[in-house]
């Protein structure tokens, strides 16, 4: 008995620091993913960009009406990458989180961009060997000290929308 429990503590720890290293790798890999997107963007390589999003990805911008899937997205990029000049993120923080599978990713990132820091967050999946990001959200960051300044700013704008989209429930 005693044989059988240290067998299995033994398989226990290693199927534990088999994960362990599978999610070190993987993390490597969707940091790889995210970074390289970013630097596509920069170098306004629109198939490169694109290639790293899964096919029913989803782009949520900074503006409450940006809310794409990859077709309207690339539709909405396109100019911006063909001027030679989309947008560039470099990021200065990232957390990444992982389901039970290790198929699943979440992530969250601070970026320094032409709009100063940005905050992106989103998910990624495994397909095949490579990540793939299904969802991406970029927001601005606001110091809460200047919240009431920015709400100034887009109430008249956002008062509409709020009105109309309630008015659709």
């Amino acid at each position: 008995m005693k044989k059988l429990l240290a067998i299995l503590i033994v398989l226990t720890l290693s199927g534990c620091k088999s994960m362990m290293e599978n999610q070190t790798i993987s993390k490597a890999n969707i940091n790889l993913t995210l970074d390289s997107w970013h630097k596509a963007a920069a170098n306004a390589n629109y198939e490169d960009y694109f290639a790293l999003m899964a096919d029913d990805a989803v782009f949520i911008g900074t503006d409450a009406t940006e809310n794409w899937n990859k077709k309207a997205f690339q539709a909405y990029a396109k100019p911006h990458f063909d001027k030679g000049k989309a947008w560039n993120f470099t990021a200065l923080e990232r957390h990444v989180y992982f389901d039970a599978t290790g198929k699943t990713a979440w992530f969250d990132e601070l970026l320094n961009t032409q709009m100063k820091i940005c905050r992106g967050s989103g998910v990624l999946v495994k397909i095949g060997n490579e990540w793939k990001i299904k969802q991406y959200v970029l927001s601005m960051t606001i110091p809460n000290e200047n919240s009431n300044e920015v709400i100034k700013v887009k109430t008249s704008l956002e008062d509409a929308m709020i009105k109309t989209l309630q008015s659709k429930q």
